[in-house]
């Protein structure tokens, strides 16, 4: 374990930088902590201990927070603790555009985490995701019907180098293992066992039913989809952007200018994903579903001369010239 995990953060370039590692106190970050402090000496990694208290389960929330700070005491290692509310953050707007508990609670705790990196002059947050979590990630998305690049599942290193996952390539069972022959002492979260939750199902019976009956070796099945596929996007993603230089300028309108010509000829991979690119940019990514970026193409395709169509969110595209289109807020039109 501690050779994998020294590999690991070699591969991510940790050595010599300054490393918060996130710990909620349960086993897998708890065995983070023990491993980075048995290899911060030797690979020159100043770091310390970030808690994130969500405050969700009232005396056991307290009683994390606590734990992980004795942890960080025991380790001799600074200890940083920010108390969010997840509730608070589900506060208002639409219920289509409400997170979930789980969301908020997310959200949260990774923006506490990065304003803990930023304060503390840390380069980099490590987190204890694992390879069950790799799994559990892209059988979720495939049940929900996400698109192939949604399969690239959790990366090990953040694409901005900021966040190390470098448990990604262990299993749970092999870090539950760890901890109970090195003897270490973890918090139970009860939480992860409620049912209500797709992803307590997915790790409770739909993940150990498919190791069984049909591979045992699933974890890594998953685990290699999900780099080939990252793979495969990064090679996308640089296509769109080459795409995007070429097919689409700012207008003084406050939109974006999209060249007319050609769209029928792109190959539909590149075209799709150009589409959402040019809407994340605008601004209107988030309330675009696939039925609205097919449609979307088939206008930037077909769209005559004085046509245009309405976007979620208060956007319009239109062919106003006779070789480009205008995305713009309708406001602005």
């Amino acid at each position: 374990m501690l050779d994998r995990f020294e590999r690991a953060l070699r591969d991510a370039g940790a050595p010599g930088h300054r490393v918060l590692a996130a710990v909620s106190g349960g086993v897998d970050s708890t065995v983070l902590a023990h491993l980075l402090s048995a290899l911060s000496r030797p690979l020159d990694i100043a770091w310390a201990i970030g808690h994130v208290d969500h405050g969700l389960r009232g005396a056991e929330s307290d009683a994390d927070a606590r734990a992980v700070e004795a942890l960080a005491r025991k380790l001799d290692v600074p200890f940083e603790c920010v108390r969010v509310d997840p509730n608070a953050a589900r506060v208002g707007g639409s219920s289509r555009t409400r997170p979930s508990l789980q969301e908020a609670a997310r959200g949260l705790r990774r923006d506490a985490l990065e304003r803990m990196r930023v304060a503390g002059g840390y380069d980099h947050i490590a987190t204890a995701h694992n390879a069950n979590d790799q799994a559990e990630t892209i059988l979720m998305r495939l049940l929900r019907g996400s698109g192939p690049d949604s399969l690239g599942g959790i990366a090990d290193v953040s694409r901005d180098g900021t966040v190390l996952r470098p448990l990604l390539g262990v299993s749970r069972a092999e870090i539950e293992a760890y901890a109970r022959e090195t003897g270490l002492d973890w918090r139970e979260d009860a939480s992860n066992a409620d049912p209500r939750y797709t992803r307590n199902r997915l790790r409770a019976e739909v993940l150990p039913a498919l190791e069984r009956d049909f591979n045992p070796r699933l974890l890594r099945a998953l685990g290699d989809l999900a780099e080939a596929q990252r793979r495969d996007t990064e090679w996308l993603d640089a296509l769109v952007e080459e795409a995007a230089r070429e097919w689409v300028v700012p207008d003084a309108a406050g939109g974006l200018r999209i060249a007319a010509a050609g769209w029928s000829k792109q190959p539909e991979a590149l075209s799709r994903r150009l589409v959402k690119r040019v809407l994340i940019d605008i601004g209107a990514g988030r309330d675009l579903s696939r039925v609205h970026l097919m449609r979307v193409l088939a206008f930037l395709r077909e769209g005559q001369l004085g046509t245009a169509i309405e976007l979620p969110g208060g956007f319009r595209l239109a062919r106003d010239q006779r070789d480009s289109f205008l995305l713009v807020r309708a406001s602005h039109a």
